[in-house]
């Protein structure tokens, strides 16, 4: 079952209703390094895939929930979550938020939403099966936070070049050696940060508060997914490639071009996929990353700006937000 919270901290709108980049901004520097953004997609000349639905202005941030069959999604004017019927697309449930998130995951336990509000300096965990939330005050615009399979949470805080640990509401450890940390995953008791102000991959022993490895992650990389056990796909915005990466040791072992600024990253271990949008095109591109060497195995014309995508388990069904439109995308393979 979903933890129970202590309190609820997002206001909550229940029932069903109808429907009708890293960070902008970057830290001083003084070598020419920033942080890569999504491209400006350009207008539709091609029906989108699947079925899509308005939903509200500017979702970005989605992610899908396998053990109670949600989808969640970031909006804003006013910032909220909501949670969605995965098939209909329709409003199960709207919880206000206090300031803008940018990108969503679910727990491995599975039921809670990790919700980073980068302009409310806090991670929000939300259960979704009854909208309860515990917020967690972290350092300066937090923009992505993970799970680990024993319940912590890792929140990458990108204008403080930190990483926080987060134990039952409360931060035990901070990693600061990072320069501007965008995309956050775990494996195991391993934290991995992509630092999109650095233009590297950093691995930590979450046992030991000690950094273990730092590589380089080509031109200007954005989010990272595993893709396996042990294996991480990372998205080079800047460089038009999804780079490959094993994580023991940390080393890049494989990459693809792909051209149309490769942005967001959804992973599914289960089949060996990597699903990445290309908001220069307006287009999902599906990767087998079984082996080494990526290959493209699926292509999809999305809805325009598409940020940030979503996967169930089996990659059967795939979620695209349409950041420019107001919309989401549901794609079945």
């Amino acid at each position: 079952m979903p933890r129970p919270f202590p309190s609820v901290a997002l206001a909550v709108t229940a029932g069903l209703v109808a429907l009708a980049g890293c960070g902008s901004g970057t830290a001083a520097r003084d070598d020419g390094r920033h942080a890569a953004e999504p491209a400006t997609s350009p207008a539709l000349t091609t029906t989108p895939a699947g079925t899509t639905r308005k939903v509200a202005p500017l979702p970005q941030g989605i992610a899908y929930d396998a053990r109670t069959d949600s989808l969640a999604v970031a909006v804003r004017d006013p910032y909220r979550l909501l949670v969605l019927d995965p098939d209909t697309l329709r409003v199960r449930r709207s919880l206000g938020l206090p300031g803008k998130v940018r990108h969503l995951q679910v727990t491995p336990q599975g039921g809670t939403m990790l919700v980073p509000s980068e302009t409310a300096d806090k991670v929000f965990e939300v259960d979704l099966a009854t909208g309860r939330t515990r917020a967690t005050d972290v350092q300066r615009h937090p923009h992505d936070a993970t799970g680990t399979d024993d319940g912590d949470v890792l929140v990458g805080n990108e204008f403080s070049g930190s990483l926080s640990v987060v134990r039952r509401g409360r931060v035990v450890h901070t990693f600061t050696d990072l320069r501007q940390p965008g995309g956050v995953l775990a494996s195991g008791r391993l934290a991995v940060a992509v630092d999109v102000g650095d233009y590297t991959v950093t691995t930590y022993d979450l046992d030991t508060d000690k950094r273990v490895a730092r590589v380089a992650a080509g031109k200007g990389p954005t989010y990272g997914v595993l893709v396996g056990a042990g294996r991480v796909a990372v998205t080079d915005t800047r460089g038009d490639r999804v780079l490959l990466f094993t994580l023991d040791p940390l080393k890049q072992v494989g990459s693809i071009a792909l051209s149309g600024s490769p942005y967001d990253v959804a992973g599914d271990p289960t089949t060996g996929t990597a699903w990445v949008t290309l908001t220069g095109g307006n287009r999902l591109v599906g990767l087998d990353v079984s082996g080494d060497q990526p290959k493209v195995i699926a292509s999809y014309p999305t809805v325009r700006q598409p940020d940030t995508v979503a996967v169930a388990p089996g990659a059967r069904t795939l979620w695209v937000t349409g950041t420019e439109d107001g919309v989401v995308e549901r794609i079945t393979r």
